[in-house]
């Protein structure tokens, strides 16, 4: 999310004044430099090497078998939209 909030500031800052209703020009510099902020550090996505599981019962299961606690990560509301 936070990402989108940094891309979504330096297009306004990058959009000229004069350019309104017209594209802006973004040279390989600019997207360059663009890319290293709103590109996700690789430290960032390592919660994507967690092997989750879907099943509690598994989780359980496993816990009790290697000794070790278990994370449940869940949302409450409305499935199309944490409430």
């Amino acid at each position: 999310m936070r990402h989108l909030a940094v891309l979504g500031f330096a297009a306004i800052l990058a959009w000229p004044a004069s350019a309104v209703g017209q594209s802006p020009a973004l040279d390989e510099a600019q997207f360059t430099k663009l890319l290293a902020v709103i590109k996700p550090a690789e430290q960032s996505e390592r919660w994507q090497q967690i092997p989750w599981g879907a099943s509690l019962w598994e989780a359980r299961k496993q816990a009790a078998r290697e000794g070790k606690p278990i994370l449940l990560w869940e949302m409450d509301g409305h499935p199309l939209g944490c409430v």
